[in-house]
């Protein structure tokens, strides 16, 4: 069984790159040295040493944060479509005001169950993505996320 076809549920959905925390943990160490090194030995090397750690840990993590940025933005165009296609086009200012944070959790909702969820959110009986996450029965693996 390929990644793209394991099953998934709201127990093991979130995903957390190993390698982005491994490299996260030793940019904030190496941060941390140069700090010290600058404190104990100041001079210009040891200040530009910080700034080059310290930036390669924001390119590290805004890196990380800008895919999630994008990742989010397609899949409330996503949702949107299915949303549209399950509901009608009649429904669209409903489906716009469900939040992206909410789009996002109902992601993982089939189709069958998708139209009742969608207006428990827009009632406002669902409000938080966890809450949303739980009431899911019918869960739809996405191992493609960011």
């Amino acid at each position: 069984m390929t990644d793209l076809h394991r099953p998934q549920s709201l127990a093991n959905h979130r995903n957390f790159p190993p390698w982005f925390v491994t490299f996260s943990l030793i940019l904030i160490a190496e941060v941390f040295h140069r700090l010290w090194i600058l404190i104990t030995e100041p001079a210009l090397g040891s200040f530009w040493a910080l700034a080059v750690a310290f930036g390669l840990l924001f390119a590290l993590v805004n890196g990380r944060l800008s895919a999630i940025r994008v990742q989010d933005r397609l899949i409330r165009l996503e949702m949107r479509l299915r949303l549209e296609r399950l509901l009608g086009k009649e429904r669209r200012d409903d489906i716009e005001r469900i939040e992206p944070r909410q789009l996002v959790a109902l992601r993982f909702a089939g189709d069958a169950e998708l139209p009742e969820l969608a207006a428990d959110v827009l009632a406002r009986k669902l409000v938080e993505p966890a809450d949303i996450k739980q009431r899911i029965t019918d869960w739809q693996a996405d191992w493609l996320r960011v």
